[in-house]
């Protein structure tokens, strides 16, 4: 199959358990809970998605016909160095395209492969870090990995639903937009209640980079 990127490019996974890692990030275009376009988003499943995924016309974004191609290309955009190598595929939903082809060509590159996924779509085998970010209304079919991370709060979705599934790190993430400080201190307060769960922040937004 091909595959269509929204764009490629290296930084600093900003949230999560690897936060501060060096990662490139393959984002696909598409999703399965939204369309990506403004006008449907008040109909959409996750009407709370501040990622632009629609086309192939970000920097490193194409279509790669081949599972070498997208391969070699996020080689080259990790740069030189061998050692810690690290991709992270998103989107969109990036389950949508992602296959055993692609996880055997990327590991061959010397890639460790982590996911951010919404849960509704099972992962090819091989995945080294799996990354559920459940969304209220949406089936949530992937109900194991190594950490959940709920934006929060989402009404219909709440922590004490979720937090009996086999994950490693449950992270609470405050949901971004005009409301923002009032939930930070929602999610601040939960987790002082519920010690299982930890505050997620998107850290790449903090310090301003991609």
């Amino acid at each position: 199959m091909s595959y269509a990127v929204k764009e490629l490019f290296k930084t600093l996974q900003g949230e999560g358990a690897h936060t501060g890692r060096a990662a490139v990030f393959c984002r696909f275009t598409g999703c399965n809970l939204w369309s990506g376009r403004e006008q449907d988003r008040v109909s959409a499943i996750c009407q709370f998605c501040d990622t632009d995924f629609v086309g192939m016309n970000g920097d490193g974004g194409g279509r790669f016909p081949a599972a070498s191609d997208l391969a070699e290309a996020i080689a080259r955009t990790w740069g030189e160095g061998q050692d810690h190598r690290y991709v992270v595929f998103t989107g969109g939903e990036p389950l949508l395209q992602l296959d055993a082809a692609l996880v055997a060509a990327v590991h061959a590159c010397g890639f460790e492969i982590a996911i951010e996924t919404n849960g509704t779509l099972e992962p090819p085998a091989g995945v080294d870090w799996i990354c559920v970010s459940p969304k209220a209304g949406a089936d949530l079919t992937l109900r194991r990995g190594h950490e959940l991370k709920l934006v929060y709060p989402q009404a219909g979705l709440a922590p004490g639903d979720l937090e009996r599934l086999p994950f490693r790190h449950f992270w609470l993430q405050p949901m971004d937009g005009p409301e923002q400080p009032a939930n930070t201190a929602r999610a601040v307060a939960y987790c002082k209640d519920h010690p299982r769960w930890r505050l997620s922040l998107q850290t790449h937004k903090v310090i301003g980079i991609a």
